[in-house]
């Protein structure tokens, strides 16, 4: 069953296809006959009759540097394909918000994959806090007196923006760091909503295994250990990919929120979890799926497309 597949992405000329999920997924399509289309979102427009943007055509290969083959631009119905891979990277603002109101118009006549209004109305910060008996403790705020009380309570913590990305902008407080006045001042100016604080979890420099689950159901994992001298794990950001295996409280997790994914349509998901204490739930355009499979774990991405493919037969 040959399908008409376009996918939203960044610039394809910038990924690093020896990790990039994104281009793991049209491999995979194309091997098993799927027609692709590609397009950035600074090209999608929508009228009183449609949702349109400007796609070429695309083909891809397996090696760095040459990995890809783009036919004309062409404006085009995104009415018209099977199914869209919604996989540009955060940071998700007002842009990828917009992004998300232009595609819930087609879906699910065309398959969004995720679902455009789950991912809008699902922000992986905020998402995560419906299930707080998974959490770490968390609060989400700006305000002064509110965090002063929470590191009185449970003294070292971190910071983060609500909507960063890629471990940008994560710092660790210490009881009396000393810095605190400072970052706070920093953070104030520098983001406009709330952002994120949560209790310092130490088993972080034994890891921070990223789960995907498919359609809510656990299909790999790797566990990300930061490099010695720094605190955050995002293979970006220098952590080192290790294979594992998930422990019974790991699988707890997964079977409690994956009937919630099923339910908003978020297919392709990947949760974050440091020393069985569930931190983030990634559903804009999740990463680790080369990862994994380089580890000599699962081709998620095979299993995405059975998803996918049954989906559209059904």
């Amino acid at each position: 069953m040959a399908l008409n597949v376009a996918v939203q992405m960044d610039p394809i000329e910038r990924i690093n296809v020896r990790g990039d999920s994104t281009f793991a997924l049209l491999l995979e399509a194309q091997a098993r006959g799927h027609t692709l289309s590609y397009y950035t979102p600074d090209r999608m427009a929508m009228s009183s009759v449609g949702v349109f943007a400007a796609v070429q055509s695309l083909s891809v290969r397996d090696k760095a540097g040459d990995h890809f083959t783009l036919g004309e631009a062409k404006r085009t119905d995104l009415s018209s394909f099977d199914v869209v891979l919604l996989r540009q990277d955060p940071p998700f603002d007002l842009n990828y918000i917009t992004t998300t109101h232009l595609l819930e118009r087609i879906h699910p006549k065309t398959l969004v994959v995720n679902d455009p209004a789950s991912v809008r109305n699902a922000p992986e910060k905020i998402f995560v806090t419906e299930f707080p008996q998974l959490m770490p403790p968390t609060l989400l705020t700006r305000d002064l007196a509110e965090i002063k009380a929470f590191r009185a309570e449970h003294g070292d913590i971190v910071m983060k923006p609500l909507y960063g990305h890629g471990g940008g902008a994560v710092f660790r407080l210490t009881r009396e760091d000393l810095n605190f006045g400072s970052l706070y001042d920093m953070f104030s100016v520098t983001f406009r909503e709330a952002w994120v604080v949560q209790k310092f979890l130490p088993e972080v420099r034994d890891g921070d295994k990223r789960i995907i689950l498919v359609d809510g159901e656990y299909a790999g994992a790797v566990n990300r250990v930061p490099a010695a001298d720094d605190l955050r794990s995002n293979m970006v950001r220098g952590g080192s990919p290790k294979d594992t295996e998930l422990t019974p409280r790991e699988r707890e997790i997964c079977q409690t929120i994956g009937p919630a994914l099923r339910q908003r349509g978020l297919l392709f998901v990947g949760i974050d979890v440091i020393g069985g204490w569930l931190t983030e739930i990634n559903v804009t355009s999740p990463t680790g799926v080369r990862a994994i499979r380089n580890l000599g774990g699962p081709d998620i991405a095979a299993m995405i497309w059975d998803k996918i493919e049954t989906k559209r037969k059904g």
